[in-house]
């Protein structure tokens, strides 16, 4: 039997998988999803770093080890890279939402990599309810910035005459509206394509050694020797989702940094 004959249908399995699945409630009303649960343990392992890293910290006047020069370092990376390279002097203001807006998404990202665990920014849902915060902060700094009507007629760039600056308005504040779209579908899709792939693999070199845990032989062992190289592709894939784990939580911070930017910018 070919092993590739049932990749289909457990492919399938794999993609329905993911489907929210309601731990408590369900999914009509009111539910608490395996999704909400590793969201919820990404950010109590979050916290637990943190509250680690300050007790470090405050430990010595020089702290060092490892543990402290990591966390001190995503800190000066997220400081100095997205909010001072883009914010500018107002950075102090909007460092601690970028910054926990990046913690939290690298978070999951992490915790969805480990073998068993689902990250919590694996569903739509979850990146949505991101995206809206980040959408409400950056509408909220361009209002308090020019005030609401102020904000509003910022979205046409000054010096356009009608009627082209009423067209260009509505580009804008569709645009506008759209980031709140991509932010969610980009973090969402990037994960679950990258899961997608990985369990494929897994399933392909589970597919090509099981023939030889069920009966002995010379076709069988061969396969099983195939499965050596599915296993090292999947090795592969996995570091390199580990780096698109951190690539995706600097995109979805650096973007909100940019949109704060774009909101408060006098020139807009």
């Amino acid at each position: 039997m070919n092993p590739l004959d049932s990749l289909g249908d457990e492919v399938n399995e794999l993609v329905s998988s993911f489907a929210s699945t309601p731990i408590a409630g369900n999914l009509e009303t009111v539910g608490f999803t395996q999704y909400m649960f590793w969201f919820a343990v990404a950010v109590l392992v979050m916290l637990a770093v943190v509250f680690v890293f300050k007790a470090k910290q405050s430990a010595s006047l020089v702290p060092q080890g490892r543990f402290v020069n990591a966390v001190e370092f995503v800190i000066e990376f997220v400081r100095d890279d997205m909010c001072r390279g883009i914010l500018g002097d107002t950075w102090r203001r909007h460092f601690p939402f970028i910054a926990t807006l990046f913690m939290v998404v690298l978070a999951n990202n992490v915790v969805g990599v480990i073998p068993g665990c689902k990250p919590g920014t694996g569903t739509i849902s979850i990146t949505a309810a991101l995206a809206l915060f980040s959408f409400v902060y950056f509408i909220y700094c361009g209002v308090k910035k020019h005030g609401a009507l102020g904000y509003v007629k910022s979205l046409a760039p000054a010096g356009v005459g009608f009627p082209i600056n009423i067209l260009v308005w509505c580009i804008e504040l569709f645009s506008t509206f759209l980031r709140l779209v991509t932010l969610a579908v980009r973090l969402f899709c990037n994960l679950f394509a990258g899961h997608i792939v990985m369990g494929t693999f897994a399933i392909l070199a589970s597919l090509f050694f099981e023939p030889m845990l069920q009966a002995f032989s010379v076709a069988a062992a061969a396969q099983a020797t195939a499965s050596i190289m599915w296993v090292a592709i999947l090795i592969v894939i996995y570091a390199v989702e580990i780096m698109v784990a951190a690539i995706q939580a600097y995109v979805f911070a650096l973007l909100s940094a940019v949109y704060i930017q774009l909101a408060e910018n006098d020139e807009h």
